[in-house]
């Protein structure tokens, strides 16, 4: 077995003097202690040792009991507990185990995750067997996904919802089978990589931000640890035997105690004033926090929740549920909180039959807690707090000679328009810009692709897949005179095996080449073209995209995001984008050549899409105008020509406006081969109207 680092010395170095633990190692208890919380999302970046916690964890926590040979792990101690490998009678044996660390692969397939017909037995037998999944494997142990946030959104639709329920229920090639499956869900990501969708983030009881250390005796005390583990692993783990033992107790203790907790009414009041506050969606997050709650409070040996445990439990539920946008950091303010909770410790429980009481033990034991009374009798009112909104700096401003009396007028190359920085107009939901053909990328949710999820539209001899038993079949069925047969049974081998092929979505490398010069200042052209841009960033995030932003001004262009998943970095750098200057349009063409090209050695099957935002007009920089000469136009044509050779699907978005327009993004649209788009008919609702306008008009011709 391999010898993994204890959890103890992953956080000794930072831990808190009254839990003894910093707050990913509490996270991680607390649901463990109490696994109806709903899992916990560790958030940091790349060498904080989030996977080296979570494999820690497993090893310091009670040994359960299971029947031998039960691939469901079911609890003997539990009569209503049943197994499809059951039933298990008295004389049955029962054995002690470690709790199971189960890992799930990002590339996980939905089969892999649930289960399915055992192959083996259907093929050489005619059997139908069921071949348990991972979350079988999971059941009353961890699973752990590292970089959930790469995870596809439908497979962590389907383990968050087996999280919640408990159980899962698999209906698929013949087999029917319903089983337990209750598992502390423990997902690690790196924000860089990308976000998971608000939503998602949500399901997640907990959530905590890791980060490394700034203390250089901190980390200096961690390298030191790390070197002593590689060096000797088994004397370094021996030297922590005593406090592994000694967490595992506290943790036992815990789980005993938890039941026993109370959570009074003023203290579950309490708690729904901070959620109130802090104006977080839905009750989940009251819920939660009063889980936690009742956790930290037998963590720390207490029989009843005090204003600490509270204050610990929303520190940890609360954060990632503030999120407004996709955009937003999640956080909380804690001089808030600590004003909601005041100074003094919760009120005594109210006499029963009294005005406030309610619940002892939790929001869900059947007991309504009474509002609170309009009389001012509460603690303190619960402070407003304004939305979240992302700070931008600058103000809209006019840059474009005589912009105002002349919108369209290019500025002249003698005297370029200062450079200024100007704000996103609102976003909204965008229409669906897609890459021709059938791709083969990772699955996400914009352009059609041959993958692992999606409609079945074939069958093929790929040992990669789900079986097609109906193709598999079909073929062993023409080959059957010709095979020496011993029964009626229809003979297979492993020739005849067919998987399926679907036809689904899949993610794309989103490229933005933006037009950043002085004449997209004009009439306010900056601010609608920034909210295009933003309103497609928000539409990679939830199509799982890879996206990069190259922006043209000035004397040259600049790829201020290399392609990355983090959508939120790209919206930072679209707010810092300022306009003025020149317009060199042919190097921003070139520049996303380049990244178009360099990107493909890198990852073949991401096709990209590039959307470049411009009005069309070019001139050139001074460098270019001395080597080139003065034409900036015919080298923005050559560039085009350029860039349609790579055969990438490309859209431009023409950000001329106003009743004289020169129409010159359309030109540059019919040679790079392109979509034209013009900026107002980005929006979905715009493109809708369009189209009924388009098919009304028609139809009354018609009927004229």
């Amino acid at each position: 077995m391999p010898v993994h680092y204890p959890f103890s010395a992953v956080l000794g170095c930072q831990a808190d003097s009254a839990t003894g633990l910093d707050d990913m190692g509490l996270a991680l208890v607390l649901t463990t202690i109490s696994p109806e919380i709903g899992g916990v999302l560790v958030r940091g970046e790349k060498g904080t040792a989030k996977s080296t916690a979570v494999r820690g964890l497993a090893a310091v926590l009670p040994s359960i009991s299971v029947y031998a040979g039960d691939r469901f792990s079911i609890d003997p101690a539990d009569p209503s507990a049943e197994s499809p490998d059951g039933p298990f009678g008295s004389a049955a044996v029962v054995e002690s185990r470690p709790v199971r660390l189960v890992e799930l692969p990002v590339g996980a397939t939905e089969d892999r995750v649930v289960g399915s017909l055992h192959l083996e037995s259907a093929l050489s037998r005619g059997a139908v067997e069921f071949e348990p999944g991972l979350l079988a494997r999971a059941h009353r142990g961890l699973l752990y996904v590292d970089e959930v946030n790469l995870l596809h959104d439908h497979l962590v639709d389907l383990l968050l919802d087996a999280a919640a329920m408990g159980r899962v229920s698999v209906e698929r090639d013949g087999v029917s089978v319903e089983h337990a499956a209750r598992f502390v869900l423990i997902g690690t990501m790196n924000p860089e990589e990308g976000e998971l969708r608000p939503q998602l983030l949500d399901r997640f009881g907990l959530t905590v931000e890791v980060a490394a250390p700034r203390d250089p005796a901190l980390r200096a005390e961690v390298v030191r640890r790390r070197m002593a583990f590689d060096m000797d692993s088994p004397a370094f783990v021996e030297r922590y035997v005593a406090a592994e033992r000694d967490l595992t107790a506290r943790i036992s203790a815990a789980r005993a105690l938890v039941g026993k907790v109370r959570l009074t009414a003023p203290g579950l009041l309490k708690i729904a004033e901070v959620c109130a506050a802090f104006e977080v969606d839905g009750l989940r997050a009251d819920i939660v926090t009063a889980r936690t709650a009742v956790a930290h409070a037998a963590w720390a040996g207490r029989s009843e929740v005090t204003r600490e445990d509270i204050r610990r439990a929303a520190l940890l539920a609360l954060p990632h549920r503030r999120r407004r946008n996709p955009f937003d950091a999640p956080g909380l303010d804690e001089d808030l909180l600590d004003r909601i909770l005041g100074d003094e410790e919760l009120p005594p429980e109210p006499p029963e039959g009294g005005p406030e009481d309610g619940p002892q033990n939790g929001p869900e034991d059947g007991h309504d807690p009474a509002p609170p009374s309009g009389d001012g009798s509460t603690d303190a009112e619960p402070p407003s707090v304004e939305p979240d909104e992302r700070q931008r700096d600058g103000a809209e401003t006019n840059t474009a000679d005589s912009a105002d009396d002349h919108p369209e007028a290019p500025p002249t190359p003698s005297a370029p328009a200062p450079e200024s920085v100007t704000a996103a107009a609102p976003a909204y939901r965008p229409r669906l810009l897609t890459v021709t053909g059938l791709g083969t990328g990772r699955t996400g949710g914009r352009s059609k692709a041959i993958g692992s999820s999606g409609r079945r539209i074939g069958a093929n001899t790929s040992t990669r897949g789900s079986l097609h038993l109906v193709e598999t079949l079909k073929a062993a069925a023409g080959k059957q005179a010709a095979r020496p047969r011993t029964s009626a049974k229809v003979e297979l081998r492993l020739e005849d095996l067919r998987t399926a092929v679907r036809e689904g979505r899949e993610a794309n490398l989103v490229l933005f080449c933006v037009d950043a010069s002085g004449s997209m200042a004009a009439r306010k052209r900056m601010a609608q073209v920034k909210a295009a841009v933003l309103s497609l960033l928000l539409d990679a995030y939830r199509r799982r995209d890879k996206v990069g932003m190259i922006t043209f001004r000035g004397e040259g262009a600049e790829l201020v995001l290399p392609p990355t998943g983090s959508v939120d970095l790209a919206a930072a750098r679209l707010d810092e984008v300022p306009a003025g200057g020149r317009t060199p349009l042919a190097e921003g063409l070139l520049e996303a050549a380049r990244v178009l090209q360099r990107e493909h050695l890198r990852d073949p099957d991401l096709r990209p899409l590039l959307v470049v935002v411009t009005d069309g007009r070019a001139n050139s920089s001074r460098k270019a105008a001395q080597t080139h000469g003065k034409d900036a136009v015919r080298r923005s044509q050559q560039a085009a020509a350029y860039v349609a050779g790579l055969g990438v699907t490309t859209v431009v978005i023409d950000s001329e406006s106003g009743p004289m327009r020169l129409g010159l993004a359309r030109r540059l649209a019919e040679h790079l081969g392109a979509e034209h788009v013009p900026v107002a008919e980005v929006s979905a609702e715009a493109l809708t109207s369009a189209v009924h306008g388009f098919t009304g008009s028609t139809m009354g011709r018609g009927a004229a």
